[in-house]
């Protein structure tokens, strides 16, 4: 079995769960990254080399960083439908997982941490404005991707790069800010509601 160090709150980590969801692999999730298992613990130090949850274990395999476990998971299932072999068809759906991790986590870093996780430091009114707007702006990009697909990220089919981003998208719904209408994304995000996996992870009831 698999196992899964960090905690639910995590944007990184319920992608992984829900992956693993779809796959149906099955995972154990250890708490790491609260209070009462700090990622500072020495030992948590020895198995992860950059101590950031999530960290997945698989037997004696230890690895870091979510999207690069996203990848793992697929390949070793021989998913290519999720993941295709060939290296232009995979880059168009790469391309939009190494966004998610970089432009789009940028964008709304700090107004979530400031108005969800609420962390002293964090309340700047002008930087919190900032991030929202770079948030919307962001879902313009992605808004316009989703209506020349009319389905999903990278095409006409559910692939890897749906993981990140759907999760991203339950954020941006989820938090109380003045939102552009994106018609696409909304549904786009209703498209994502009724896979079963995606629900407990992602879904209107999942953690922001």
């Amino acid at each position: 079995m698999l196992r899964l160090h960090g905690y639910l709150a995590s944007i990184n980590v319920r992608k992984i769960l829900w992956l693993c969801e779809e796959l149906g692999l099955k995972v154990e999730l250890a708490e790491r990254g609260t209070p009462a298992f700090p990622v500072s613990d020495p030992e948590f130090v020895r198995k992860s080399p950059f101590g950031l949850v999530p960290l997945l274990e698989d037997g004696n395999f230890l690895l870091s960083e979510s999207n690069t476990a996203l990848r793992y998971l697929v390949r070793k299932q021989g998913r290519s439908d999720l993941l295709p072999d060939e290296a232009k068809a995979a880059a168009m759906v790469e391309r939009w997982i190494d966004w998610q991790a970089t432009d789009f986590n940028d964008s709304w870093r700090y107004a979530f941490i400031s108005q969800v996780r609420k962390l002293p430091g964090y309340d700047d009114p002008g930087l919190i404005l900032r991030s929202q707007i770079a948030f919307n702006g962001k879902m313009k990009i992605l808004n316009d991707q989703l209506a020349s697909t009319s389905a999903y990220v990278a095409g006409s089919e559910f692939t890897l790069a749906d993981v990140p981003i759907g999760v991203s998208v339950r954020r941006w719904i989820a938090m109380n800010f003045e939102k552009p209408d994106f018609p696409d994304v909304l549904r786009y995000y209703e498209l994502l509601c009724h896979r079963k996996a995606f629900l407990w992870f992602g879904g209107p009831e999942s953690p922001v």
